[in-house]
């Protein structure tokens, strides 16, 4: 038996099937992490119901009904409506500015950024251009014209809403008028001032949220100025910030959007466009995504294992060593146990220490067991160093995201090299009894 395992075609299969057979265990790891995922999904949730889920604010839309008179039916004294429906008009000026007031809420061991703020919209509308959706304004029902703001989850509004237009104040009450642009929010009936060519309006909307909040550019010049002491922040949505400043203090954000820069007019009919697909805003984000990060790391399970097997390989085939494939489990299993303590440190600490803690431990691990097997310093401080080395070279790989897939080609290039050059003197086929001298003549 002993004959068979120095056999180096035997222990390449034996170490192959191991590391198949590992692969099982790095597989439930990646489900551990999903299930953690979905843990923490669920403590926002729990935090949502309780203070805001993430915000989108659309609006105020003036939505204005209109009936399109048909010819009269013969022998009927009255028309019948041709066409009927509801005119979208959108304000021309719409300027939002908001501080928010943020914060992190625990839920068990998990950490959710909530927010609350006061927004001030400012802006006006004008006489909207209805020759393009083939209406004439005698068409417009104006007695029965609404302003919609829609708002995500109203369980964040913190008071009443007083929507001042044309030097009226108009008390907001709950449900979206017309909902085929949003599907919660709050409305106003308004009458409008005839004699003037614009509506300038304003008010204020006290709001609480979690984790992100969102606008949709529905002015023809929409500008939205934000500040927080939130010192990580994630521009997220259609459009970027065309001014931004992100130090220790917090951020200051500003985006200004044309209305050149979306998909649907000024005005327009019924449910022709959507607004929805045009917000932009930004994410509170806690640090770094630890369990993203480590969902990436398990994808290397592969490439950790085999190398380190094969750092094994080559220390027992060059000292003519001998390793009982049961300590290759043993080392097998140590490897994969470093994606649960890297998982299990990572929701303690940030992602970055406990990759150091985890790393150093299964490392420090592995080197000692190395030694007993050895027995020497030399062979297990060299192994250290080429596991330090590969653990590193995976640590830089998942902080770098655009150029993640150009330095790991590259590092397994350079493995590859390595490999190669350290095995070129290797005597694969070994001579089992010396050649026979040939016969006389």
């Amino acid at each position: 038996m002993k004959k068979l395992f120095e056999n180096i075609f035997f222990k390449l299969g034996i170490i192959t099937v191991l590391i198949l057979f590992l692969l099982i265990p790095a597989t439930m790891v990646e489900r551990l992490i999903a299930e953690r995922m979905d843990r923490y999904q669920e403590a926002m949730n729990e935090v949502s119901d309780s203070h805001a889920g993430e915000q989108e604010i659309i609006g105020p839309i003036l939505q204005v009904p209109y009936v399109i008179p048909g010819e009269s039916m013969a022998g009927a004294a009255a028309q019948v409506s041709r066409e009927s429906g509801v005119i979208h008009i959108l304000p021309d000026q719409l300027k939002i500015k908001g501080d928010l007031d943020s914060e992190q809420r625990k839920r068990g061991i998990f950490n959710v950024a909530v927010y609350g703020t006061e927004f001030t919209f400012k802006g006006s509308f004008s006489e909207p251009d209805l020759s393009t959706i083939y209406v004439k304004p005698e068409h417009l029902d104006w007695e029965h014209a609404h302003v919609t703001i829609g708002i995500s989850d109203l369980k964040g509004l913190l008071e009443q809403v007083h929507f001042q237009i044309d030097e009226q104040d108009l008390l907001c009450t709950s449900g979206a008028m017309k909902n085929d642009l949003v599907r919660t929010g709050i409305h106003t009936a308004v009458q409008f001032d005839s004699t003037r060519s614009e509506h300038p309006f304003s008010f204020k909307l006290a709001l609480n949220g979690s984790q992100s909040i969102r606008f949709a550019p529905i002015g023809k010049e929409t500008t939205v100025h934000l500040a927080s002491s939130w010192k990580d922040p994630s521009f997220q949505g259609n459009y970027l910030p065309t001014q931004r400043d992100v130090g220790k203090e917090g951020f200051t954000a500003e985006w200004k959007v044309l209305d050149l820069n979306r998909n649907y007019p000024q005005v327009w009919k019924n449910k022709t466009y959507g607004v929805s697909d045009s917000l932009f805003g930004v994410d509170l984000q806690l640090g770094v995504d630890q369990y993203q990060k480590s969902m990436r790391v398990a994808k290397y399970a592969l490439l950790f294992i085999g190398l380190t097997y094969l750092v094994f390989f080559f220390v027992e085939v060059t000292r003519k060593l001998l390793i009982h494939p049961v300590q290759y489990i043993l080392v097998g299993i140590a490897l994969v146990l470093f994606y649960v303590l890297l998982l299990a440190f990572s929701e303690q600490i940030s992602f970055d220490w406990a990759y150091v803690v985890s790393a150093s431990m299964i490392i420090t691990l592995i080197m000692l067991y190395a030694r007993s097997m050895f027995k020497a310093w030399g062979p297990a401080m060299f192994l250290c160093a080429l596991l330090s080395i590969l653990y590193t070279f995976i640590f830089v790989i998942i902080q770098l995201q655009d150029f993640a897939l150009l330095f790991g080609s590259l590092g397994i290039f350079l493995i590859l090299a390595t490999t190669m050059f350290f095995s070129r003197k290797i005597e694969w086929f070994e001579k089992d009894s010396e050649p026979e001298p040939a016969p006389d003549a």
